[in-house]
């Protein structure tokens, strides 16, 4: 006697074996969507814009100087009333060797506070590259282990925010600066800033 499977039970492996090719289709067509949108993909929307920054309790980078002075450590009374950049970086970032130029070139700016928060670095690598490229920062803090950079919603580096005197987030920008993003971001957020809109 032969056994013949029931047709129920073949239906059913067949539709077991369908459902990973329809989970990748239904994913494929969401990342499909998302490349055709459009929009900048790199750009990832920060939950805290608009939001009081996190509280800034770092230590210095030991031996980092600025005119001739030590760079005090990163704490909220480092920000506290000032527009203040707020970038993080590392000396192991290529990109943040890329963007370094734009950032000096910020701090020379008299409106805006620039500080850092070294990530996940070695001391003797920061000064280097700060000695090689020259330091921006009014305030530096290191953050060895990334817990600021969580706190801050960090994705990766370079990062940075741009904090109103009130201590309230006003933007934040993922990836190195270039002439474009400061032409059309940062400054605009900047003279909005400092045109008296209110947080």
């Amino acid at each position: 006697m032969n056994c013949v499977p029931e047709t129920g039970s073949r239906s059913r492996r067949v539709v077991v074996a369908l459902i990973p090719l329809v989970v990748f289709l239904g994913l494929a067509g969401v990342f499909m969507m998302q490349l055709m949108s459009g929009r900048d993909t790199s750009v990832l929307p920060s939950a805290l814009i608009g939001k009081a920054a996190p509280e800034l309790r770092l230590a210095a980078l030991d031996g980092a100087i600025l005119s001739g002075k030590p760079v005090p450590a990163l704490t909220t009374d480092a920000v506290r009333g000032k527009l203040t950049l707020v970038n993080v970086w590392a000396s192991w970032c290529i990109p943040c060797r890329q963007e370094h130029p734009i950032i000096l070139g910020l701090a020379r700016d008299d409106r805006l506070n620039v500080v850092g928060i070294n990530y996940k670095d070695r001391n003797d690598a920061a000064l280097a590259f700060l000695g090689e490229l020259g330091n921006p920062f009014r305030a530096i803090g290191v953050d060895p282990k990334g817990a600021a950079a969580i706190d801050w919603g960090v994705y990766g580096i370079p990062e940075s925010f741009l904090v109103s005197p009130a201590g309230v987030i006003l933007y934040k920008h993922v990836g190195p600066f270039d002439d474009n993003s400061v032409q059309n971001e940062l400054l605009p957020a900047i003279e909005k800033a400092l045109g008296g809109v209110k947080e």
